[in-house]
């Protein structure tokens, strides 16, 4: 019988050329009303694409995927809602309604082999039921953050990622843990090495090429330190794109394991006695052209705006880690061994400080914030940073004067590092009160699931009940 569907199949230097228009559409700020149009016109004459992949991203960083049809959405995009007490830290149940409004400047072209034929997708953004922001819509706030510093001054935050990962044996390796108790290893191998063909690097082939398809541009990949553990690095884009690429990175990489048969996971310390996996996170400023980070004569090749921003994320280092580490497994990573990011410090050459001076240049100077966990949601601890980076408060120097300055540590559990977010008047200010709340609330839920006390063993609750770990049955049981 012949095939009766004849759904959209786009090849990869094509959809690389697509993405990569959008992308700099989006990265020159065209107008948002003429790409919206563009876009409308596109879906309306690709007659094969069926269905377009609506995303939001709840306030711990899960992300949310609706399937619109193409005609439906185009027909009533102003009227998308969904309820939002069925989303873990969204409205409550008397307030039910949220709105989704499209963000036509971050819409993607979707490898066909990956996430199958005949869709796209696209990311909104979350409003109450009057159509004003939703507070505890971080993609809502950062692009809100990020417009407001181009209208201001035309400033530009340039964001880049090193997300690491690990890859496992099997399929839904995470969900399966409170019934296997361990985690088994695609791959032994060790940093940058792995035989071509091997599973691991057949993985890394197929999810950056998938990345590059979807205008990532792509720098390089390779197997990282610990076993089974992989990176793909990219080039750098402006805050809000940033953000969306890493809840991209993290969906194709899943999806690519899972059509292997396998798992990529994001836990950043799921096996002990092995490197745990970060999301380092490199930040700087531009405007007009000029990286506003740079100055030769500065120390580390660093501007005096540079060294202000870095100060400034220092002095709120424990504040914000809780955004930047949001689960009970996050803080085995910062664990003191294991190049662990847990000293409160900044150094051009020492990776247990929580934040690195890279060797740069008049293009490339920038920050590495290395303390970021892989399930950190992107927006809110890219938001944290750099509000915090461009109006937090200040160290006194004068109270440095003379005196020895020690080395300050970021939390080694969940339980301090809440207790800190929950009495920091700077929250309140950063966040909000009711979003800083909230947070906590939900933080402290998974907190309570699991011992207090680390130890020397992953435990099967830090798995079972992580925010990622999409186990709603599970969940209910308690």
């Amino acid at each position: 019988m012949a095939d009766l569907r004849s759904f959209l199949e786009i090849p990869y230097d094509e959809l690389e050329e697509r993405n990569l228009e959008i992308k700099k559409q989006h990265t020159e700020r065209g107008s948002a009303e003429k790409a919206a149009e563009a876009r409308r016109k596109e879906l309306t004459g690709e007659k094969s694409l069926k269905a377009v992949t609506v995303c939001f991203t709840d306030l711990e960083g899960r992300l949310h995927m609706l399937d619109y049809d193409k005609k439906f959405l185009l027909k009533s995009e102003d009227n998308l809602t969904f309820d939002g007490s069925s989303i873990k830290g969204f409205s409550h149940q008397h307030e039910s309604d949220l709105r989704l409004a499209i963000d036509w400047t971050s819409f993607y072209w979707m490898p066909a082999d990956v996430f199958g034929a005949g869709k796209a997708l696209v990311f909104s953004l979350v409003l109450n039921r009057d159509g004003t922001p939703y507070s505890a819509d971080f993609r809502s706030r950062l692009k809100a953050l990020s417009d407001e510093m181009y209208v201001k001054d035309k400033t530009v935050c340039h964001v880049a990622n090193e997300i690491e990962g690990f890859l496992f044996q099997g399929r839904d390796a995470e969900r399966h843990y409170h019934d296997t108790h361990k985690f088994e290893f695609i791959s032994t191998g060790g940093y940058y090495h792995s035989l071509p063909n091997d599973p691991l690097r057949q993985f890394i082939d197929r999810a950056a090429e998938a990345q590059r398809a979807m205008g990532f541009a792509n720098e390089k990949d390779h197997p990282e330190v610990a076993p089974s553990q992989f990176e793909m690095n990219y080039s750098y884009t402006d805050v809000l794109r940033g953000a969306d690429q890493i809840q991209i990175y993290k969906l194709l990489c899943r999806q690519v394991a899972q059509n292997m048969g396998l798992t990529a996971s994001f836990l950043p310390k799921p096996v002990t006695g092995v490197n745990g996996s970060g999301m380092h996170t490199n930040l700087s400023l531009n405007r007009n052209g000029k990286n506003l980070f740079y100055e030769k004569a500065g120390e580390d090749g660093l501007s005096q705006l540079g060294w202000d921003f870095v100060d400034r994320i220092l002095v709120s280092a424990n504040d914000i880690c809780l955004t930047l580490n949001a689960s009970v497994n996050a803080y085995r990573r910062l664990d003191p061994a294991f190049e662990a990011p847990n000293q409160i410090k900044v150094s051009a050459i020492n990776r247990g400080a929580m934040i690195r001076i890279p060797v740069g240049n008049e293009r490339s100077t920038r920050i590495e914030v290395r303390s970021v966990a892989p399930d950190a949601n992107p927006y809110l601890s890219i938001f944290s940073m750099l509000k915090t980076g461009l109006e937090g408060p200040a160290s006194d120097p004068k109270e440095r004067e003379g005196k020895r300055e020690r080395t300050r540590f970021l939390p080694d559990n969940i339980q301090d590092s809440i207790k800190q977010f929950k009495a920091s008047p700077f929250i309140a200010q950063l966040l909000g009160e009711d979003v800083q709340t909230r947070y906590a609330d939900l933080k402290q839920a998974s907190a309570d699931r699991c011992p207090r006390a680390l130890g020397s063993q992953v435990k099967v609750s830090e798995i079972q009940f992580h925010h990622e770990v999409t186990n709603q049955q599970l969940w209910a049981m308690f």
